[in-house]
């Protein structure tokens, strides 16, 4: 079967989750006999339209303006343009090339047109992988009014992203009953946890530890957006609160829209328990993480959906233990505490969390958890459940048809 994968980031050169995620998707249906076909954007090409290949995945790169760390208005723009670019660059490819499923990935929220387009060409199945319930969390973070006009015009091309999809795929059981509940569309959903292919670095240099100077400390390690939905302030909070305790330290790498918030905070409160870092590739965040004991996430409690951060399964794949904070009610908590992989607090108990982060030096503990943690990725978030997912879903389209 030929299977088209829409996503507006690609590896080798991205450093976002989605990407990552997406990749090891298309690598597990080429292990299974099926041809893959990437449709992304590349802000960096000076031609039109440029295939490539990765891992035995085929990537059509087609030329667009910048839609990572821009301005929010230039981000906008180029986003709202991505399916008209994709559809004029790549045109006669896609003509030429049919494919029997189309699984597209939000966000972005604006590929509609463009599934739509080559559902119509191809008379192929569409499977939406939801993971980002945008622009509701900008709403809850009272970035924009629910009856902005700007809103208004996000919601339309929302709407067109979920009209273009077969089926809607959630990322978790409690943002799958809320978006039914809200949404407003009756197309069929079902849950999807994110995944990851279970393939560690085992590293045995620590050239990180030595080059930070914390050979002999307990790193808790966070990696990935470091933005307003992460509320990285609640980090920083907790690194203050545990400044007197010698032998842990924080390092955190990426960037965003809080990475300057971060850095004068660190100056500010005289922070030396804590590292900022800029981002780094995935291979190099990999390395990193290989080395360290904690893998931190956090959520602003603000969020209304419940969102699970694609970081969590980097750090299974190391087993490592996960500490962090969610807002109210988010089902990620049970999940992680249920499977005893780590610890998960409400943002705002900082108690709670100090308490937590403590418990997490003891190395015995660390181990546990840390082997609780890979099981968990085993049994609930491997890419192998993920494709088997999508596959039934393409085999019940068929028999339909």
């Amino acid at each position: 079967m030929k299977i088209c994968l829409i996503i507006d980031d690609y590896l080798p050169h991205s450093i976002k989750v989605g990407a990552k995620m997406m990749h090891e998707l298309g690598v597990q249906f080429v292990k299974m006999g099926h041809s893959v076909t990437v449709i992304t954007p590349d802000d960096t090409l000076s031609k039109r339209f440029e295939i490539t290949e990765l891992d035995g995945v085929t990537v059509c790169h087609f030329r667009s303006g910048e839609i990572k760390n821009v301005s929010k208005l230039k981000r906008a723009i180029n986003e709202t343009l991505l399916s008209y670019n994709a559809w004029r660059a790549c045109k006669d490819y896609l003509q030429q090339n049919p494919h029997e499923l189309i699984v597209y990935y939000s966000p972005s929220i604006f590929w509609g047109q463009l599934v739509n387009k080559l559902k119509k060409l191809w008379g192929a199945s569409s499977y939406l992988i939801l993971r980002d319930f945008f622009p509701q969390w900008v709403i809850d973070n009272g970035i924009l009014s629910e009856h902005s006009p700007i809103t208004s015009y996000f919601r339309f091309f929302e709407r067109l992203s979920y009209q273009a999809a077969d089926t809607i795929a959630i990322q978790s059981p409690k943002n799958l009953e809320w978006f039914a509940k809200t949404s407003g569309t009756h197309k069929p959903l079902e849950l999807l946890y994110n995944w990851a292919s279970n393939t560690p670095i085992l590293e045995q240099s620590n050239y990180y530890r030595k080059k930070l100077g914390l050979e002999n400390k307990v790193v808790y390690f966070y990696g990935g957006n470091i933005g307003h939905a992460q509320d990285m302030m609640n980090i920083v909070r907790l690194a203050k609160n545990m400044l007197s305790i010698e032998n842990i330290h924080f390092v955190l790498v990426g960037k965003g829209d809080e990475f300057d918030l971060v850095q004068q905070a660190i100056k500010i409160e005289n922070l030396k328990n804590m590292t900022l870092l800029p981002a780094v590739s995935q291979a190099e965040f990999k390395a990193m993480l290989s080395e360290f004991d904690v893998g931190l996430f956090s959520l602003h409690r603000d969020h209304t959906t419940h969102n699970f951060p694609g970081k969590l399964l980097a750090y299974m794949v190391q087993s490592i233990p996960i500490l962090g904070s969610v807002n109210i009610d988010n089902d990620l908590q049970e999940v992680i505490e249920n499977a005893q992989a780590g610890y998960v607090t409400v943002n705002g108990e900082d108690d709670k969390l100090f308490e937590n982060a403590c418990k997490l030096q003891d190395e015995v503990l660390r181990k546990l958890m840390g082997q609780n943690s890979k099981k968990l990725l085993h049994d609930t978030f491997s890419v192998e459940v993920a494709v088997d997912k999508i596959l039934d879903f393409y085999n019940q389209q068929k028999t339909k048809g």
